[in-house]
C-alpha cells in the first residue's frame, strides 16, 4: 500500500512538472529571446536568427506562402521588430503582451512590437465625453 502512494505522488509530481514545462513553453513561445534579456552577445544574436527563422517558416509555410521571397521579407521585418523591442521602457507592460500573445500562439516580435505599441498608447488615453 505505502509504494503505491508513493508511485501515485511520484506520477503527479511528474505530471505537474511536465505541466509547467508545458505551460511556460507556451506562454514565452519556446524559444523566443525576450528583447529586454538580450546581451548583444553573437551567441544570443544566433539564437534570435534561429528563432525567427524557425517561427517564420512554420507560420508562412502552414498558409502556403513558404516560397524564399516571402520567408525572407518576414524575417527581415520579424529582426527589424525585436531591435525595436530592445529599446522599449515599460518592461511590465511587454511582458504582459509577450504572455498573452505568445500563449495563443501569435509568438511573434511583429505582433508583440504592435500590441506593445497599442497597449502604450492605450494606457495613456481616458474616456472623453
Amino acid at each position: 500500500m505505502a509504494k503505491k502512494r508513493g508511485d501515485t505522488r511520484m506520477l503527479k509530481k511528474t505530471m505537474l512538472t511536465t505541466l509547467l514545462i508545458i505551460i511556460s513553453s507556451t506562454c514565452f513561445g519556446g524559444n523566443l529571446i525576450h528583447p529586454l534579456d538580450f546581451d548583444g552577445s553573437p551567441e544570443e544574436k544566433k539564437k534570435v536568427i534561429s528563432y525567427i527563422q524557425k517561427n517564420v517558416k512554420k507560420t508562412y509555410t502552414e498558409i502556403g506562402m513558404g516560397d524564399p521571397a516571402t520567408l525572407r521579407m518576414m524575417e527581415e521585418e520579424e529582426l527589424s521588430c525585436f531591435k525595436k523591442l530592445t529599446q522599449v521602457t515599460n518592461r511590465g507592460l511587454l511582458d504582459g503582451v509577450i504572455n498573452q500573445y505568445c500563449s495563443i500562439g501569435m509568438c511573434n516580435y511583429s505582433t508583440i512590437l504592435m500590441m506593445y505599441d497599442e497597449q502604450k498608447k492605450a494606457s495613456k488615453k481616458k474616456l472623453q465625453w
